[in-house]
């Protein structure tokens, strides 16, 4: 490519670039990364202009990438990534004055047990970067922090990808929820009665085996499973709604869920090991300064869990 052209590309658009092959979308595309839909249009026309290629098209499913647009796709990827690991990065973090929004992979229960603690922490230490919070399909997450796209991945991750950094923040135990208006548990739930009553079952990958509980499995309890859901939050409504439905679920989530009024916890009739809260990051972004400030603020934080939370 002759050096006078490589001028006339505005390192910017590719940001646009990489944003319109991730959403096929010009409205989520410029909602992402902060240009009105009128300045996403215009700087698309660009980007066409400068390949000469339609680069994305209108389909059914959404603005599809053309050939050339897939073929350039992978190195502008890792063009922006090097920008960010080594230009980006360079620059100093202060967290007194920076001005960005870290984000953050995450499930609804991690929302619930991070996300308090983590706002009034970063209000008073970061008073002008602010927070997103995104819910992917595991085998995304990876490319999600390689690319920049998110900074961590926070929460108990089944089957991490290996070439991920982790670092573990705390322990939490089990408890099992069962309505305030099912009198046919006591203070204590029998192996009898917990094999017996139909369950809900919280799985990230909406299959049975993957549940959060699935540990109950080694002991050779034969649960009843009704219900297998990727959603925590769904779990007290639904058993306020049918009181003979009942749920095992972290313990801090059950409090949480308790304050309620609608559920009540309870030991659970085994006791299972305790489950691991990590956080997650990229090795591009290892050395990042801003990556290096936020893991240090989130592990110091949760040293203490869940005192923290009085904080």
């Amino acid at each position: 490519m002759h050096i006078v052209h490589i001028r006339d590309l505005d390192l910017n658009l590719l940001v646009v670039f990489d944003a319109l092959l991730r959403e096929r979308s010009v409205t989520r595309a410029a909602e992402e990364i902060g240009l009105s839909q009128g300045a996403m249009s215009h700087a698309l026309n660009r980007l066409r202009t400068f390949f000469e290629d339609p680069l994305f098209v209108k389909t059914p499913g959404g603005m599809a990438p053309t050939p050339k647009a897939e073929l350039l796709g992978a190195t502008v990827i890792d063009v922006i990534a090097t920008l960010r690991q080594n230009v980006v990065s360079q620059a100093r973090f202060d967290p007194s004055t920076a001005r960005r929004t870290f984000v953050l992979c995450m499930t609804d229960m991690g929302e619930l047990v991070f996300l308090p603690p983590l706002i009034r922490r970063l209000r008073k230490a970061a008073p002008h970067c602010t927070l997103r919070s995104v819910q992917v399909p595991l085998e995304k997450i990876e490319g999600l922090l390689a690319s920049g796209e998110a900074d961590l991945a926070l929460g108990s991750i089944h089957a991490a990808p290996e070439g991920l950094f982790q670092q573990q923040l705390f322990l939490h135990a089990f408890v099992t929820m069962v309505s305030v208006r099912n009198r046919a548990v006591g203070k204590t739930i029998t192996r009898e009665q917990f094999e017996a009553l139909p369950q809900i079952a919280v799985s990230l990958s909406g299959r049975a085996n993957g549940a959060y509980d699935s540990a109950f499995d080694e002991y050779g309890i034969k649960r009843n499973v009704y219900l297998t859901t990727p959603h925590f939050l769904t779990v007290p409504h639904l058993i306020d709604a049918f009181p003979d439905l009942i749920a095992t679920v972290p313990l801090e989530l059950g409090n949480v869920f308790a304050k309620l009024g609608t559920v009540r916890t309870l030991p659970p009739p085994v006791s299972l090991p305790p489950f691991a809260l990590r956080q997650h990051w990229h090795p591009r972004f290892h050395a990042d300064s801003a990556n290096i400030w936020l893991r240090q603020l989130v592990k110091t934080m949760f040293e203490r869990y869940p005192e923290v939370a009085d904080d």
